[in-house]
C-alpha cells in the first residue's frame, strides 16, 4: 500500500530514485500515465492490469470513455526500475507534468502520484479549505 508523501530529487542523467520501501511494490512492473490533474500516476502491474480491463470494457461509442481510454491508455508507458530504484520518467509525460528537479511522490494506497512541487502546492491549497471539502466530500459514501 502507497501512503504519505516523499520528496524525492531528478538525478543529472534525468533518472528517478524511488525509495526502498516503494521498489517492492513494483518488483512485478509497473507503469506511468497522465493523472487527471497535472501529475503523473504510477501503478503496479496487478493494479494496472484491473484498471485495464475496466477501461476496456467502457463502451466505445461514449465519447466519455474514448476521453478516458485516451487520456489513461493512450498516455501509458511501462516503466522499468532498475535493482537500486532508478527509473526514467517518458519525456512527454515528464514536461506534461512539469516535472524538474524536485517531485513530490503522494501515495494513493493501490498507486502513487508524481508531482511537481507547483502543482502539489495548488492541490494542497484546496485540500486546505476546510468548509468546502465538507461540501466537496458529502455526496462520498464514506460509512464504515
Amino acid at each position: 500500500m502507497y501512503l504519505g508523501q516523499h520528496h524525492l530529487f531528478v538525478a543529472s542523467d534525468r533518472h528517478l530514485v524511488i525509495p526502498e520501501p516503494l521498489r517492492k511494490l513494483f518488483q512485478d512492473g509497473s507503469y506511468v500515465t497522465r493523472g487527471f490533474e497535472n501529475n503523473l500516476l504510477i501503478m503496479g502491474d496487478r493494479f494496472f492490469q484491473e484498471m485495464y480491463k475496466r477501461f476496456v470494457a467502457l463502451n466505445i461509442a461514449d465519447p466519455l470513455a474514448r476521453l478516458v481510454l485516451r487520456l489513461i491508455l493512450g498516455n501509458a508507458s511501462r516503466l522499468d526500475i532498475s535493482d537500486s530504484g532508478h527509473v526514467l520518467i517518458p519525456e512527454n509525460l515528464r514536461l506534461f507534468a512539469g516535472l524538474e528537479k524536485e517531485i513530490i511522490l503522494v501515495g494513493q494506497g493501490d498507486y502513487i502520484e508524481l508531482w511537481s512541487p507547483e502543482h502539489w502546492e495548488k492541490q494542497s491549497i484546496i485540500l486546505l479549505d476546510t468548509e468546502a471539502n465538507a461540501e466537496r466530500f458529502a455526496h462520498l459514501d464514506l460509512a464504515l
